[in-house]
Order: structure tokens, then sequence, then C-alpha cells
């Protein structure tokens, strides 16, 4: 029995093999998979293997053969990324999203009782690939939108976030300051909503209203009876305004939507129903898998549009991600057009040219932009235009082939965003046969000279 019991001891070899766990790496940096093992036998062979679909297949990404002491990659499209430091450790230089997963280590020891028998061990790690987003943009929802004088307006500035992984988080400021929201679930495009269902729900609250205090208050709460206002970096705790009673209470509870207030007689520079300081700003985000990995985050801010306090006021899209050592902020300032500059080619006009009027900016000052995007309509002063409608939409008005009875005419570009409008006129000069040949001629240096009129 002693006899057998040394044999068996002797024939027995032992393998322990593991993999140093890794923390989490962002794209483009170097990552060093090593794998440690303990044997008191001859070593046959080292096989690298990554792990996709769910552990279903393996793929050989290196493998270290000691019978013939030679390595080989497997990886063809990474074969000059790894490099056999020794026997148990692969390098990975400039990482990519697609590296993110499991990898196995796989070593193989000869047998002692023969030669032709090998013995296996592995151990695997995971490794976690992080990529901080490559783009964050504002813009606003339903945008070119006309000015209503009449009735209050949504708003909703939209922050998308694209590249990052795992998906970042997304908060708003106005003014360098961070907003206080009440977070919502936002429809699903399969339920029919987007921001279309949201805008046309149910009414915002109104502190214009009678009894001010209580309205403030109940908006205030969730149905539950909890606080319902937070931070936009905290959207954890949530609720859909749409879970509440009928009755007072639906009036009363705040929601994502525009309250249709009928029409009244208001002023010429801003709506009368323009009152609020305080409004309430509502919350949402939608997270959507990329291809690559990556997470696609859409934040949306929404409230009832002041242009009498947000014209001019400047909101900032603030991206935290663990891949970033400081946020990512991009900003917008809102303004409403003003005087729009107009260009017209040819600057002389003939009979039978098409011509064409066209909108080049606006009259604000240096570095200054309109946001949100101005919806443009022309109209022809006293008349309708040369195709006969009424008018027509764009930054550009065509006249093609344009008749001497033409000469004169008056032309409106009316600028408008939800913020509020403005209108610019120019008049189109028709010149007739020879006397637009012939005006530089005649015309002296010094002197600025018109045509009197179409000439017969």
């Amino acid at each position: 029995r002693m006899h057998v019991l040394e044999y068996f001891l002797f024939c027995i070899r032992y393998l322990t093999v593991t993999i140093e766990p890794l923390p989490p790496v962002v794209v483009g940096e170097t990552v060093t998979l090593k794998c440690n093992f303990k044997t008191d036998g001859r070593l046959r062979e080292i096989v690298w293997y990554r792990v996709t679909d769910g552990g279903t297949i393996k793929q050989k990404i290196f493998t270290y053969d000691a019978m013939f002491n030679t390595n080989y990659s497997h990886m063809e499209d990474y074969r000059k990324r790894e490099d056999l430091v020794y026997q148990s450790t692969v390098r990975l230089p400039e990482v990519r999203i697609s590296d993110n997963g499991p990898y196995e280590c796989h070593v193989g020891i000869y047998d002692r009782a023969t030669r032709e028998k090998v013995v296996l061990a592995s151990g695997n790690v995971f490794l976690t690939v992080m990529s901080p987003p490559n783009n964050i943009s504002v813009s606003a929802e339903n945008c070119p939108a006309p000015f209503s004088r009449y009735q209050a307006q949504n708003f909703t500035l939209l922050c998308t976030a694209k590249g990052g992984k795992p998906a970042p988080s997304v908060y708003f400021k106005r003014d360098g300051e961070l907003i206080e929201v009440i977070s919502y679930i936002h429809p699903s495009a399969e339920d029919g909503g987007g921001s279309a269902g949201v805008r046309g729900a149910r009414p915002l609250i109104s502190r214009d209203l009678d009894d001010t205090k209580l309205q403030r208050s109940l908006s205030l709460l969730d149905p539950e009876g909890r606080p319902a206002r937070m931070f936009t970096e905290s959207p954890e705790r949530r609720w859909t305004p749409g879970q509440h009673t009928q009755g007072r209470q639906q009036k009363e509870q705040p929601s994502p939507a525009t309250e249709i207030i009928p029409e009244t007689v208001v002023s010429r520079e801003f709506p009368r129903w323009v009152q609020s300081t305080d409004p309430l700003y509502y919350f949402s985000h939608t997270h959507i898998s990329q291809s690559d990995g990556s997470v696609l985050v859409q934040a949306r801010l929404t409230w009832t549009l002041n242009p009498q306090l947000d014209n001019d006021a400047m909101f900032s899209c603030e991206v935290k991600h663990p891949a970033l050592s400081m946020p990512m902020q991009t900003e917008v300032t809102l303004a409403a057009p003003k005087g729009p500059k107009l260009l017209m080619t040819p600057t002389r006009a003939k009979v039978g040219d098409t011509v064409r009027i066209t909108v080049q900016g606006f009259q604000v000052g240096a570095g200054n932009e309109v946001f949100p995007e101005p919806l443009f309509t022309w109209t022809r002063v006293g008349g309708r235009l040369l195709d006969g409608s009424a008018e027509r939409d764009g930054k550009e008005l065509i006249l093609e082939r344009v008749p001497a009875e033409l000469n004169g005419s008056m032309y409106r570009c009316t600028a408008q965003n939800p913020l509020g409008s403005t209108d610019t006129h120019t008049r189109l000069i028709v010149f007739v046969g020879l006397l637009a040949d012939s005006i530089t001629a005649v015309c002296p240096a010094a002197l600025v000279c018109l045509p009197l009129g179409p000439v017969e």
C-alpha cells in the first residue's frame, strides 16, 4: 500500500491559475493582463481567450507554445497590439470600447505519467473599458416655432451627450446656478409620447391664480404627499405627473404641458399673461444603447417660457462621467431675433432676372446668436408674392424672372422665435433696358443715383 500511495503522489501534478483583477480603464490607455500560475510540472502552453456573446464564443487572442518556444497572435485586426512580456502577461495598448468584456487565461502542463496527456487550468478577469462622452450639444425641441402673444408656451431644452460608457449624468444650470427641477418620466415613442405628448398633455400650474400659496405648496408634493422638487443631478427620485386624482387636485398638480389661456387684450411689447417670476422646471432623461457599446443620453428641461425674464438668460448643460476629471459643458443664451440683415442679389436687378433676398444674420453684438432658431416668413407689402402666394417660409425668398411692374415693391421679412418677433423691410428696384447698362456711366461717382421708375 505504501508503494501504491508513493506512486499515486508521484503521478499527481498541481496547477493553480489566477488573473490579477483590473480597475476600470479609459479608452486609449494601455492594459496589462497578467496570468499567475503555480505548478510542479512542465509547462506545455498558455492560451488567452476573449469571451464574447455572453460566453458562447471564445476567441483566441494569444498563444504561447512551450514545446517550440513560440508565440502567435490570433487577433487579425490587432496583430501589433499585444506583446508577450513573459509567459503569463499580455499587454493591450490603446484599448477601445470593443475590448470591454471577460478574458480567460488557460494554462496546460504535461502529466507526469505520460507526455501525451496535458493537465489544464484556467482563470478569468473582466476588463471594464470606460469612454467619456465625445460630444455634447444643446438644442430646442419643436423649433423653429412662432411667437404667441395670446397663449403661454412651453419651452424644452434638449441636451444630448454621445459616446459615453457608462452613461454619464446630465444636469442643467441657469446663469451658472444649478436649476431646481421636478423629475418626471418622459413618454416613450411606443406610447405615442415624445415632446408633443408632453406639450399637450395637461395644464401647467399657474401661480397667478387665486389662492397662490396653496397652489404653490401643493405643486411641491408628489401624489403620496412627499416633496417632489429635486436637483437634476439626483434623478433617482421621480414621479409621473399622470398619476393623480381627479377634480381640484388634477388642476393643482404640476405637469410639463402648456395651459390654454383665452385670448385677451395684450400690450404690443409683451403678453399680459407673462407675470410669473419663479417658474417650475421639469427634467427627464432617456438612455439609448449604441452599437459600439456606448450610451446616448438625452436630457430635457421643460418650463413655461417668460419672454421678459428668459430673454438673454444663459442656460448650460453639464455632463459628469467617471472618465472625466471635470464636467463637460456647453451653453446657449436665449435671445429674441432683432432686425435680420438682408442681402439682395443681384444688387442691380434687371427685368427678367431671378432675384434672391437672403437673411445674412441679425443686428446683434459680436459673438451673439439668436437662440432658438427663428422662423422666417416673407410677405409683400400691399399685395401677394410673385407666385401668387400670400407668404413664404424660409431664410431666402426667390423671385424668378421679375417683371418691371415689381419696381419699387416692398418686401417684409418677419423673424420670430418663442421669445419674440421682429420685422425688416427691403425695397426691390428693377432696372429696365439700357438704363441698367448705362447707369454707371451716366451717374457721377460722387452721387448716389436711383431710377425714378420703369422705362416704358
